[in-house]
């Protein structure tokens, strides 16, 4: 199906701005970044988080499921619940880095 782009707008809408919340269509999916640092995968109008054992009792009732096929499986965050996912970007932003760019590697001829 394929997320719609009604939909991560309205995900990243639901963030505040102090996160500095954006958005990146990644593979048919979206990843949404915080702070630079990619903190959702939302894949089928759906947003993932990964199941970190510092989210395990914030998102203890929250259902779980794969985002894609070969997927660990991740925390299923409800977008229209704000305080949730605000809670959620506060304990995952510090624990995940900005992701470093790494150089190409020239092909060889």
């Amino acid at each position: 199906m394929g997320t719609t782009v009604d939909f991560i707008e309205f995900v990243v809408n639901q963030i505040d701005e102090s996160w500095q919340p954006v958005y990146k269509k990644m593979f048919g999916s979206y990843m949404v970044y915080i702070h630079r640092k990619p903190l959702f995968l939302v894949c089928d109008n759906t947003v993932y988080a990964k199941q970190l054992e510092n989210l395990k009792d914030v998102l203890a009732e929250a259902e779980k499921g794969f985002p894609y096929q070969g997927a660990k499986e991740h925390y299923i965050v409800d977008a229209e619940d704000r305080e949730l996912l605000e809670e959620v970007i506060q304990i995952l932003e510090p624990l995940i880095p900005v992701p470093v760019k790494r150089p190409r590697k020239k092909k060889q001829g």
